[in-house]
């Protein structure tokens, strides 16, 4: 893996998925496996209930600079000033709106928070720490 850092200032076109946050171990950060009671860390072995799951931010991103296209993934609580609410508390409006609105995919965004997440990036330049 190449060690170097720098910065891309660059302009969002796209939001490349519209699942903005998940389910994330406490140790390792990696994706948890959840089942209706207990989670699963695949990469550290980490377990609990699935009550007790935490929720990290994940915004993959298609972006341009002046020459080239590039996919970025923002992670974390860089992003709690964008969405005004950690993503654990993001998780909970979430699942209840979808409870309220009898959606039974519990991972589906509203349509409405894509929406605004759309008009908060695409066609917006940032800089980012790659």
């Amino acid at each position: 893996m190449n060690s170097v850092r720098g910065l891309l200032a660059a302009s969002v076109i796209s939001i490349q998925n519209s699942c903005f946050i998940y389910p994330a171990c406490q140790k390792c950060f990696s994706r948890l496996m959840l089942d209706s009671r207990r989670f699963n860390c695949l990469k550290c072995g980490c377990t609990g209930e699935a009550k007790d799951a935490s929720y990290r931010y994940r915004l993959s991103l298609k972006t341009a600079d002046t020459n080239d296209l590039f996919d970025i993934t923002v992670f974390g609580s860089c992003l709690d000033p964008f969405f005004g609410v950690t993503a654990e508390n993001l998780q909970r409006c979430i699942q209840d709106f979808n409870q309220l609105s009898g959606e039974t995919n519990t991972d589906a965004s509203p349509g409405l928070l894509v929406q605004a997440v759309e008009t908060c990036f695409i066609g917006k330049r940032f800089i980012f720490g790659v």
